[in-house]
């Protein structure tokens, strides 16, 4: 037939789809119900791989529609052009939206259609009679993913141009866009080029910031938005070089995601940020105890430059080794991070740069309680060696070193940097199974003397649980350690496990009885019970003194 007939959909058919749950398997010239609504596919031909349309995409198929007694009423065939449409949009009628999203790709099935799924009762006059059950012999020759990206149907996406890599941007990012926004007749809203914006603070409308999130670099998509993530039941008034949208208007935005700088948090308290200028080599980054060479230059908050190294003409790159308190603590955090190559912007917080005093650096003094900013370019490193990389005998030297440079730290004060010597010379070591007997009787009095010592510094940094853990590795090696008994003692207590804290001092006495710090620490032990004793019976006596006032009453 010459009529254009489209396949509309059938009326009052456009409500929510009963769709099925998987696709339907089938072996050429086998046919089987598709759901539980009496809708029949016969499999004509085999297609491509194993992906199938989901709702939303955009798909085009050659169609011929016959009624069951061969009368054929519409063929895109006979016309030359495919049939395109939105699937699972009620765009066309119910039977072709469950069946077409069981095709694969270059498939061809043949459909039968009952009235409830097609044109009902009243049928689709002159070419359908009233409940009429109908025939389509469909191929589906391609499709173009459209994704409901916030799964509310508020913003479909559909992809023009497929973009490069595999990671998309993320909150704290900074990315350069182009788009386009129009009504859903055509006119222009707004269009910009090279918008820049971080992505947690959104621009133009909400949309974009939901859409670019799911984004590769380059990658150039249309999105149709609903008001809920356009300009509401408000709308928008013209300003500038944007025009108006009105109240509860729909959106079509070309969207291009030209590039972007990753943005990320050094610390977990967001103290130190990191955003990547420029892109490194490889995988590879500096360890604790690495030897770096960077460019550097430092600014206060009114762009006063109070540190330049490694940019002036024939000047070394700036060189220290890291985790060694030779810069500032976010400088030192931030580098570990970065790879050879890499350009990064890094604001620093006071905590982690110069704190509250005053100082007096190359080009200028920085004054206290000052934000930094520090554009830093890796030129190389060098890693310290991993375990991996040693023999026994050199893994063994590497804890005791380690050991050594924890215990000079803690002496000075510095618990948290030296609970970190201390861990690394444990892991250096944590797996003996290759070692000779010297070698493991060596590996063990190191594992415990890093252990008690890393105990202390948790103690210190009221790491308590971690603490009364690392007691327990010691007295796993050796169970009668009076300093392990009595270290765990002092987590226990100050966790409130007032009889395990009994149990592990009483055993050290027995062991040593005349300990002086054991007895102090059972001296503890006995107060802390008076203590909890005495709220328990204040507590106990408030509230029997309540319930009498309730009797009396």
């Amino acid at each position: 037939m010459d009529e254009d007939f489209d396949i509309p959909a059938a009326p009052d058919m456009a409500d929510d789809l009963d769709l099925p749950d998987e696709t339907v398997a089938l072996k050429v010239g086998e046919e089987k119900e598709i759901g539980s609504q009496g809708l029949k596919k016969k499999l004509l031909k085999e297609g491509e791989g194993w992906v199938t349309p989901e709702n939303g995409d955009e798909v085009e198929v050659h169609y011929t529609g016959t009624l069951l007694d061969g009368t054929q009423f519409d063929s895109s065939r006979d016309r030359g052009t495919p049939f395109k449409f939105t699937l699972g949009q009620g765009q066309v009628i119910k039977g072709w939206d469950l069946g077409i999203k069981t095709m694969k790709k270059n498939e061809k099935a043949l459909f039968t259609i009952p009235p409830d799924l097609a044109y009902g009762e009243s049928g689709s006059p002159p070419t359908i009679p009233p409940s009429a059950t109908l025939q389509f012999d469909v191929e589906l020759l391609s499709w173009t993913s459209v994704k409901d990206i916030c799964k509310d149907g508020g913003i479909f996406k559909k992809i023009l141009t497929e973009g490069d890599k595999w990671d998309n941007p993320k909150d704290l990012d900074e990315v350069l866009v182009n788009f386009e926004a129009k009504l859903e007749d055509g006119t222009l809203v707004a269009k910009a080029d090279g918008v820049e914006f971080t992505v947690a603070d959104g621009y133009f409308c909400p949309a974009l910031a939901k859409a670019v999130k799911t984004m590769k670099l380059g990658e150039k998509a249309l999105l149709t938005v609903k008001p809920q993530y356009g300009f509401g039941e408000k709308g928008k008034s013209a300003c500038g070089n944007e025009g108006a949208v009105p109240p509860n208007a729909s959106l079509d935005i070309t969207l291009e995601l030209v590039s972007w700088k990753t943005v990320s948090e050094v610390t977990p308290d967001k103290k130190v940020i990191k955003k990547i200028l420029k892109e490194g080599e490889g995988y590879e980054k500096p360890n604790d105890g690495a030897i770096v060479k960077v460019k550097l230059i430092g600014k206060l908050g009114d762009g006063k430059i109070f540190l330049r190294k490694g940019h002036d003409d024939g000047e070394e790159p700036f060189e220290f080794k890291t985790d060694e308190e030779q810069v500032i603590d976010g400088l030192d955090k931030a580098v570990v991070t970065m790879k050879k190559g890499e350009i990064a912007l890094l604001t620093i917080a006071p905590e982690y740069a110069f704190g509250s005093s005053e100082s007096q650096q190359d080009l200028a003094v920085v004054p206290p309680n000052s934000t930094v900013y520090y554009e830093v370019e890796l030129v190389a490193f060098d890693k310290e060696k991993e375990s991996w990389e040693m023999n026994n005998q050199e893994k063994i030297e590497a804890a005791g070193k380690k050991k050594e440079e924890g215990n000079v730290l803690f002496k000075s004060g510095k618990f948290a940097r030296a609970s970190k010597r201390y861990e690394k010379a444990v892991k250096f070591i944590e797996y003996d199974s290759s070692f000779s007997e010297e070698e493991k009787k060596q590996a063990k009095a190191l594992k415990v003397a890093c252990n008690l010592n890393n105990a202390a510094c948790k103690l210190k940094l009221k790491l308590y649980n971690e603490a009364e853990k690392l007691c327990t590795k010691v007295l796993e090696l050796e169970s009668s350690n009076v300093k392990a008994l009595y270290r765990r003692a002092q987590a226990y207590i100050q966790l409130a496990d007032l009889d395990l804290a009994e149990f592990d001092i009483k055993k050290a006495l027995d062991i040593d009885p005349n300990n002086r710090d054991v007895k102090l620490e059972y001296k503890t032990l006995k107060e802390k019970v008076k203590e909890y004793n005495k709220k328990d019976a204040k507590f106990y006596g408030n509230m029997f003194a309540k319930m009498k006032k309730v009797e009396s009453a």
